[in-house]
């Protein structure tokens, strides 16, 4: 599965302030299931490193406008929240997943409002005091890909004890989020083990700083967050034929591609074109 990207804020780290009207974001969101998208996840408030939270009606008021206007028109979406209001009210609006970065931990009553519905919930691995930036690293001990398992594995209990099917619990390995590119580049070979922890998992690498320096200026410098597109699609053919459910990015086109070659090499199979045929430059 594919996630498109919707950031319907005015800070977030590659393109906020881009789709912060409702009649945009839906234009956005619409051109990124004609590229592809399974799946919209609408989110409003940012955790780049160095953000601080907007207030929870702010939020709400970002957000659920764009959640009724895509289902309503048969799009799954879902919403990028920490609050349990948020997810209520997306909810109530037709969202059809939380997904929660803090993995249930910023809001106590989180676990039990998606228990009490039936969207699913997208847990992730975030180790912070405060749930407010992505910045700094946190202490994860000598093996970051069994911290990821162990924590994952203790915040799906969780879920499960409060009321939250297994079948519904999402997991996702926190990439970028307190971490160092030496831990996301261990995440990602070791996928395999949070792959086996019975859940289905998201991977959500897209123009992580870690893509970036791969693709310096020309100058040295790093280069912009789109500039990871290409590593991004990289990423996602790789965590596609490992087995992950789906790939957050925001090149919709790419990453569709990125997958769709994965599944065709796993499977044997592939669409194939007319014998004779022949494209045609315009």
């Amino acid at each position: 599965m594919v996630m498109g990207i919707l950031n319907v804020t005015e800070d977030s780290f590659s393109d906020g302030g881009e789709w912060t009207t409702t009649a945009r974001a839906l234009a956005h969101a619409r051109d990124m299931v004609a590229a592809g998208a399974d799946i919209i996840d609408v989110g409003g408030e940012s955790t780049r490193p160095g953000a601080t939270r907007v207030p929870a009606d702010v939020e709400a008021a970002r957000v659920v406008p764009v959640i009724r206007a895509l289902h309503d028109e048969g799009i799954t979406t879902s919403v990028d929240t920490m609050r349990a209001s948020t997810a209520a009210a997306a909810i109530e609006a037709g969202a059809d997943i939380v997904n929660d970065v803090s993995g249930g931990l910023a809001d106590e009553r989180m676990y039990r409002t998606v228990a009490d519905s039936t969207a699913d919930y997208c847990l992730m691995h975030w180790r912070a005091e405060r749930f407010e930036s992505a910045s700094g690293r946190a202490d994860h001990g000598a093996d970051i890909v069994a911290d990821v398992c162990d924590v994952l594995s203790s915040l799906a209990a969780r879920a499960q004890q409060a009321g939250v099917d297994a079948g519904r619990i999402i997991l996702d390995p926190g990439l970028g989020f307190a971490k160092n590119a030496d831990d996301n580049w261990a995440l990602l070979a070791g996928m395999p083990s949070y792959l086996a922890l019975g859940h289905r998992v998201l991977i959500g690498a897209s123009r992580k700083r870690f893509l970036t320096a791969l693709r310096p200026g020309p100058d040295g410098a790093p280069g912009t967050p789109a500039s990871a597109d290409d590593a991004t699609a990289a990423v996602s053919a790789l965590a596609a034929r490992a087995g992950a459910w789906a790939v957050r990015v925001h090149d919709v086109a790419a990453n569709r591609a990125a997958v769709d070659v994965a599944h065709a090499v796993a499977t044997g199979r592939g669409p194939a074109l007319p014998e004779g045929w022949r494209a045609r430059r315009g």
